[in-house]
């Protein structure tokens, strides 16, 4: 969201043309809130989330076969299949993964492989522009690159000296930034903060399919002590709308949480509303289920759970 935001800003102040760019989010607007740290960085430095245009509020194809549509994509570089038609319009390339080469536009491409996209932003502003840059941009890049970096630890090995050093320059242009560490723990807990998020939205927040010999499987991430998910109201009724809404045949929800060691434990739940394929998956001998409680039943479609802590 910040490289969007930002590059658009610097674009906006150094280009002379009449054109007009509009950093565009490529989510739902209704997708926001299940960007916890977004959705804090937005409130922290007092951007209303009114002026932001998301991917469904916006007819990019209507632009594109009026001519009046130039792209850039920031932050990835593949197109979406129902895109594809858009690749034509596509002037740029921002980006800090490894290009796929057979799906990327044929157009500038700009990639280098950093912890974050925002870093490659904040180096074009400083180089091409540093007078347009205030606080308030210079406070939303510090804290994207710091959280998509894990506040610099060395030991992860995310940040590269790229990274730092311009994490160290909007320091010194802005000596009242956060710190480091105070930024990096509320975004990182609101990044995984699910206290105020649906059942569906808990499930769509991390979420993967798979799809083999015909069977649509999702996997979930969710941030919370399984027990604790478990007992959430209606949870079974939601579960069910979700595999019916999305046409999935199983749902994996993989809990994650912290035990009193500070060591990630995880935690798995297999729901799967069809009696013959429920029954498959629950013979599987790599299915060590642990029964839980009366979920564990292959009449229930919630099949039970297994229980794990890494060790690094």
């Amino acid at each position: 969201m910040v490289s969007a935001l930002a590059l658009a800003f610097f674009l906006a102040k150094t280009t002379e043309a009449e054109d007009v760019f509009v950093p565009v989010l490529n989510i739902k607007r209704s997708e926001l809130p299940l960007r916890g740290d977004n959705v804090f960085l937005l409130q922290k430095f007092h951007i209303p989330e009114s002026l932001l245009i998301f991917r469904d509020e916006i007819d990019l194809h209507a632009l594109h076969q009026a001519g009046q549509l130039t792209l850039i994509l920031v932050d990835h570089h593949v197109l979406p299949r129902s895109d594809a038609d858009l690749e034509e319009a596509v002037a740029e390339v921002l980006d800090h993964r490894p290009i796929e080469q057979k799906r990327c536009p044929p157009c500038h491409v700009s990639v280098e492989l950093v912890g974050s996209c925002t870093t490659l932003v904040t180096e074009r502003i400083l180089q091409g522009a540093p007078e347009i840059l205030d606080r308030q941009t210079a406070a939303l890049l510090h804290g994207t690159i710091i959280l998509d970096c894990v506040n610099m630890d060395l030991q992860i090995g995310k940040a590269t000296l790229k990274d730092k050093t311009y994490v160290e320059k909007l320091e010194a242009l802005f000596p009242d930034l956060p710190e480091r560490n105070d930024i990096f723990d509320s975004l990182q807990k609101a990044k995984f903060d699910v206290s105020g998020l649906t059942t569906e939205q808990m499930l769509r927040k991390d979420q993967k399919t798979i799809f083999k010999q015909g069977i649509r499987v999702a996997v979930s991430a969710i941030y919370m002590d399984l027990e604790a998910f478990l007992q959430r109201p209606s949870l079974i009724a939601d579960l069910r709308a979700f595999c019916q809404t999305h046409i999935y045949d199983v749902l994996v929800a993989m809990t994650i949480f912290f035990n009193t060691h500070n060591e990630p434990v995880r935690q798995l739940a297999i729901y799967c509303p069809h009696a013959a394929l429920r029954m498959t998956v629950s013979l599987r001998p790599r299915f060590t289920l642990r029964a839980l409680q009366s979920s564990a039943c292959t009449c229930c479609p919630l099949l039970g759970s297994h229980s794990y802590t890494e060790v690094p």
